[in-house]
């Protein structure tokens, strides 16, 4: 089984414009639908990178966002459940199920990325992949988890640390 990408979507390898975090977010996204499906197919991984032309920063990134998934899978399916109100992992789309799984993890194991750029590409995957009901479901559950777990007040804090910049400048005239 082949995962159905929507016809306007570029194949990953021809994602001319995307950063290659970006595009190793896709692949991971990809990778995460089909080890739903085709988990007792021991092939299937070679068979993806044979369809894919990477580069070994991209394929790095993507196999650590995989593997954190899987080997993170019951803690974060957890997170999800105390967040996801109304609704059970069964009931979510896989893409949805997955785009969740794969910001979680990086919001919760990956430390250096910082949980604004998390959330960003959940929502653009979730533009790409899925439908707006389902970019603003993912936006609004990673910004409740990333509000309330206590494991990401670090990520909290780095988010309150950035001066912000003044919405209007002062019209009075300095003279």
């Amino acid at each position: 089984m082949t995962m159905t990408v929507p016809s306007d979507t570029p194949p990953a390898n021809q994602a001319h414009g995307r950063s290659s975090r970006r595009l190793a977010r896709q692949l991971a996204l990809q990778m995460l639908f089909q080890h739903e499906f085709q988990d007792q197919n021991p092939s299937w991984q070679e068979k993806f990178w044979a369809g894919q032309s990477a580069s070994p920063e991209v394929k790095i990134f993507t196999s650590s966002l995989f593997l954190g998934v899987i080997t993170n899978q019951a803690e974060i399916d957890r997170i999800i459940r105390d967040f996801a109100i109304d609704w059970s992992l069964q009931r979510m789309p896989v893409v949805d199920r997955n785009i969740l799984r794969c910001s979680i993890y990086e919001l919760m194991w990956e430390p250096d990325i910082p949980a604004m750029v998390t959330i960003n590409e959940a929502v653009e995957l979730a533009k790409l992949f899925a439908d707006d009901e389902a970019k603003r479901f993912v936006n609004g559950l990673l910004d409740h988890v990333l509000r309330a777990e206590p494991k990401l007040a670090g990520k909290r804090s780095q988010i309150q640390q950035k001066p912000h910049a003044p919405e209007f400048s002062d019209p009075s005239p300095t003279s």
